[in-house]
């Protein structure tokens, strides 16, 4: 009868130990594909920041014909002369930094063994740059539509027929950062998920995704 209350007893503790390897190799795999999607957010952020900081565009265009005389006059297209430009430089720059601290935090950790950072924080920082990168991108966007199409009521008029190598330029920093704000979400989803559910398994103490 003790001898079957011993088998009993381990193999309580098998499943248990099995189980807790099984949940620990559940975690490692969910922080290994948040760090991916981390990385990737950051190099999408950093694209869009340096395409955008660096388009520059300067062309000669004909702005009236005196005569069988053309006047003449140099245009030159960057982003500092559109505020919405510059906004979105500045926030794809500061989520950039974000996600690369986060990901130095990240290996450091695993490198050196630190302390463990609450999800909590992470979770929060990441909301406040989803937020960011998302107005970034919206204004950038809307600035971009504006400078294709124009506004025939307000008497706007494009001006990528004039300078297309700084639109296209334009638009793909957009993209870029549209990408990132879609990854930025899925990595806050992430945060707020295990803040909520991870809590009472790790002690509310995580790797850093």
């Amino acid at each position: 009868m003790a001898d079957k209350h011993l088998v009993n007893n381990s193999e309580t503790i098998v499943n248990g130990i099995n189980q807790r390897k099984l949940v620990s190799k559940i975690i490692a795999t969910k922080e290994n594909v948040a760090f991916v999607v981390r990385v990737l957010a950051f190099f999408a952020t950093l694209s869009a920041t340096l395409v955008m900081a660096l388009s520059k565009e300067e062309k000669s265009v004909v702005l009236a014909t005196i005569g069988t005389t053309p006047i003449r006059a140099n245009v030159t297209a960057k982003f500092q002369h559109t505020p919405a430009f510059v906004f979105f430089v500045i926030a794809n720059a500061i989520v950039s930094l974000h996600n690369l601290l986060v990901i130095a935090v990240h290996v450091m950790m695993k490198t050196f063994n630190f302390q463990r950072v609450s999800f909590l924080m992470i979770a929060v920082l990441d909301m406040v740059n989803v937020g960011l990168i998302s107005g970034g991108a919206t204004a950038a966007a809307f600035m971009g539509q504006l400078g294709r199409k124009g506004n025939s009521h307000a008497n706007w008029n494009k001006i990528c027929d004039k300078v297309g190598t700084f639109c296209d330029h334009s638009g793909a920093a957009i993209l870029a950062s549209l990408i990132a704000l879609a990854l930025m979400t899925l990595l806050t989803a992430n945060s707020i998920a295990n803040v909520r559910k991870d809590k009472p398994l790790r002690n509310n103490v995580v790797v850093a995704p």
